[in-house]
């Protein structure tokens, strides 16, 4: 038994909960998972997982290695990368979160010139609008746009991004402006939604924020979609400016409620906690980060620490 790769193994079935979602990662079958467990708990002469058709719960014993297991991979991780910073050869694969719009509009020609730059790193790629458990999914790193970081995030600040609220010049011709953005109740929205319910849009009133309730006919969960949407006539949109702009420049849409704007988007690079940080991903993130600055739309202003 190969004690290093059972350790691994069993350290993402206890974060994941799940053998069938660590066999996805891993893309064996959740058979190969299950035995590789076993053969530890063979091993060590103690059960470390209490299974269930429903759950897995550690056992007492299980949580205790489960601990020691970190300490010891982390210490791999880290002997292994040091050699990899001596020769400043990143290597190895690297599974990254995207945002579907900002990943293939702003982010795409700096990953493939890292791709391109660095031939001994492997990217997996995962463009998605769902926020993404990094630890379930088997992620090395998720890039997440975002004003509210969860608790225990470990983030490393790329840059920032505007909310922008738009309608076509044809909308408006067949509309009344709204001045306050409480008259946006009283128009057709174009509502961004993930898989949840759609939520209500936040402006800066003065001091305070103010959210509004708003509604439509047309609901997606990609802004690209929503703000074509906007440029023909559908309604108003509430999009970041680095989709806004294109629509923006070719005059398809107008930028309104200026005066009610909301505080900018943080753009972090979201890592997996309890883990030590290798130089491949350490080196992605500081291509990204300097990508960003030189956009010219997406400056990287020091962000406060979540």
């Amino acid at each position: 038994m190969d004690k290093l790769a059972a350790m691994q193994t069993f350290v993402r079935v206890a974060e994941a909960s799940s053998f069938i979602a660590v066999a996805r990662q891993l893309q064996v079958a959740r058979s190969v998972v299950t035995r590789q467990v076993a053969a530890l708990e063979s091993h060590l002469g103690a059960k470390l997982i209490t299974r269930s058709t429903r759950s897995l719960v550690l056992t007492a014993a299980g949580s205790a290695y489960l601990e020691q297991c970190r300490v010891i991979l982390n210490m791999v991780d880290a002997a292994e990368s040091s050699v990899a910073e001596e020769k400043a050869v990143p290597r190895g694969r690297i599974r990254l979160g995207l945002p579907l719009s900002f990943g293939l509009q702003e982010l795409l020609p700096a990953l493939l010139a890292f791709a391109h730059d660095q031939p001994l790193v492997e990217l997996v790629m995962d463009l998605s609008d769902q926020r993404a458990n990094l630890v379930e999914e088997g992620l090395d790193l998720s890039i997440r746009i975002t004003d509210h970081l969860q608790p225990g995030d470990i983030v490393r600040p790329l840059g920032r991004c505007r909310l922008l609220t738009l309608a076509s010049p044809s909308y408006l011709a067949l509309h009344a402006e709204p001045r306050h953005p409480g008259e946006l109740r009283h128009h057709d929205c174009l509502v961004y939604a993930n898989d949840s319910a759609p939520g209500g849009w936040t402006f800066r009133d003065g001091g305070a924020l103010l959210q509004v309730a708003v509604r439509g006919r047309i609901v997606a969960n990609n802004g690209v979609l929503l703000t074509e949407a906007a440029a023909r006539g559908l309604g108003i949109a509430h999009q970041p400016d680095f989709i806004a702009a294109p629509y923006l420049a070719r005059g398809e849409v107008r930028e309104l409620l200026q005066a009610y704007e909301r505080a900018p988007l943080g753009i972090y690079a979201v890592l997996p906690s309890n883990r030590y940080i290798p130089h491949r991903v350490s080196a992605l993130i500081e291509h990204l980060a300097q990508a960003i600055a030189a956009g010219g739309g997406l400056p990287s202003p020091a962000l406060p620490s979540p």
